[in-house]
């Protein structure tokens, strides 16, 4: 049953995207495309140390991509690059059956009735995939010369 996908909770995320808009000064940048329905996602950080100091976000997604967006956008800033990746992982393992993510991104729990629905999860997973993509691309140093 689909209604029960789509609860408050995942509606009220969906709506309420925090730090839309790409960053004029990123550190690094990724862009992730669901194949199967067309979802994308650019995430842009600019980190101080291994933390994300600020976050911008493009999303063009359903709206569970867009309530994962909300969920890293709320709480990405302050974030180590470490507790990124563990979020992504954790959605994922979350997705297949494991526990909802615990800290700083535990309200992805909203998106725990999802799991039921296989061909959401990449669109789910992208903004979280992307951010630890951009993470990795500011913390790699650039060839020069």
């Amino acid at each position: 049953m689909k209604d029960a996908l789509y609860s408050s909770g995942i509606l009220r995320l969906a709506a309420e995207i925090p730090h839309i808009g790409r960053l004029a000064r990123a550190d690094g940048s990724a862009r992730r495309v669901s194949r199967l329905c067309g979802s994308a996602v650019e995430v842009d950080v600019r980190l101080e140390k291994d933390r994300i100091a600020d976050i911008g976000l493009e999303v063009k997604a359903c709206a569970l991509g867009q309530a994962s967006a909300s969920v890293l956008g709320a709480n990405a800033i302050g974030a180590s690059v470490d507790e990124i990746r563990e979020a992504r992982d954790a959605l994922a393992a979350m997705l297949k059956g494991g526990p909802a993510p615990q800290g700083r991104f535990a309200a992805l729990s909203e998106l725990d009735a999802a799991r039921e629905y296989p061909a959401r999860h990449a669109s789910i997973r992208l903004a979280f995939e992307a951010a630890a993509e951009a993470c990795e691309t500011a913390l790699t140093p650039t060839a020069t010369g």
